[in-house]
């Protein structure tokens, strides 16, 4: 109901005359700053400001024009509340998996506020965000099941079982696809997300734990165990030069294992896809390969093994769990930029849209960093808070 139908169901007597000098005044209004508005509608300013001061003109005229000045007063604040909430910004959060009551925990930036909760099959280890407004995916790593949920709503779209121990999930950087581990199987699954089908599963080697995929979208590394001495190489490329190189990343194929002579836990490619990063399972540094060669780039010392690493823009955030220590390293030299303390058993992180956050294992908290590592904020959300991940609905 518009504004006039408004005032028609709720005539007075005698009222019919006001009512109409009312609206008379109001159009009046509306054409004298019509040539300032420029077809931005009613939302403007000025706009507001004049038809306000026609709404207080027809007040005066009756106690039947009091009563049209209330109902167009009314409509006009209505609609400019509602341009406001069209146009507020949707706050960063936090997805947090809660492991020990099965839970996948919805926390707002930076607060750490607890905003929505969603019951997960057991054991929920891992998560992956497909971007802003896709899905998630959660591996439950007990249950033996990949659950994928509806980043806006958290209604579960499609659960996948039939794994033995699913444990890490990541997309693809495009993120269409989901690939997951499962260490007993020794398998890395691919899931396409746009029709929620398995296009393969492709045998990788016993343990297959963390992965990383390069930012071209041609290859991925899986580390075979948590303290993997090896490491298996694929391939997405279908096709070779003198052609432009054809990936199919619904079917990579194994091409080739590389030892980094440690046992190692976490890896990642950094942005520009030069270097693989891999973090150590026994010793206190994190090395950065070149991602051809293989050839040692460089050290970065954070702390007591494992530790765990993210990218954002140029620099690499790495943390150390049992150090309760987060650093922000320069991805191109090495160099740490900026150190802060964490919380103990601090080993998960995610750094995305102006925010750094850490998950400890042992203390159940959520850590909220400036990208520059201030500290903002730590809430306590769960017995255990395993891994998170930083997304918008």
């Amino acid at each position: 109901m518009n504004a006039k139908q408004a005032l028609n169901s709720v005539r007075a007597p005698d009222e019919q005359a006001a009512e109409e000098r009312a609206w008379d005044a109001v159009r009046s209004a509306y054409q004298e700053r019509k040539p300032r508005v420029r077809r931005r509608g009613l939302g403007g300013p000025a706009a507001v400001l004049s038809a306000t001061l026609a709404v207080a003109g027809v007040a005066a005229l009756s106690p039947a024009g009091a009563t049209v000045g209330h109902l167009v007063g009314r409509a006009l604040r209505t609609k400019v509340a509602l341009k406001k909430a069209v146009r507020a910004p949707v706050r960063a959060q936090a997805l947090v998996t809660d492991e020990t009551q099965n839970r996948l925990l919805v926390a707002d930036l930076p607060s750490g506020r607890i905003v929505r909760s969603v019951s997960v099959p057991a054991d929920p280890e891992d998560i992956a965000a497909s971007g802003n407004g896709g899905v998630i995916i959660v591996v439950s790593s007990r249950a033996g099941e990949v659950t994928i949920l509806s980043r806006d709503t958290l209604k579960v779209l499609k659960t996948f079982a039939g794994f033995e121990q699913p444990h890490i999930v990541a997309t693809s950087p495009d993120g269409v696809y989901a690939y997951v581990t499962d260490d007993a199987r020794g398998t890395l699954t691919v899931i396409r997300l746009t029709d929620m089908r398995i296009t393969s599963t492709v045998s990788v080697g016993v343990g297959a734990h963390h992965l990383g995929f390069s930012p071209n979208e041609r290859t991925i590394w899986v580390a075979l165990g948590e303290n993997a001495t090896q490491i298996t190489a694929l391939s997405t490329v279908t096709s070779r030069p003198p052609g432009t190189p054809r990936t199919d990343l619904g079917h990579p194929r194994v091409v080739g294992h590389f030892a980094p002579g440690f046992p190692a836990h976490d890896l990642a490619f950094s942005p520009d896809g030069r270097a693989i990063w891999v973090t150590s399972a026994s010793g206190p540094d994190v090395t950065a390969f070149d991602a051809r060669s293989h050839r040692v780039l460089f050290h970065v010392e954070v702390g007591p093994p494992p530790q765990h690493l993210d990218f954002q823009g140029r620099y690499a955030y790495l943390t150390s769990g049992y150090g309760s220590t987060i650093e922000k390293v320069d991805a191109a030299t090495g160099r740490v930029v900026a150190r802060a303390s964490a919380p103990y058993g601090s080993f998960e992180l995610s750094a995305a849209d102006g925010f750094v956050v850490t998950t400890s294992l042992l203390r159940g908290t959520l850590a909220v960093y400036t990208p520059g590592l201030k500290l903002l904020h730590v809430a306590r959300l769960a017995p255990e808070a395993r891994e998170v991940a930083i997304s918008r609905p």
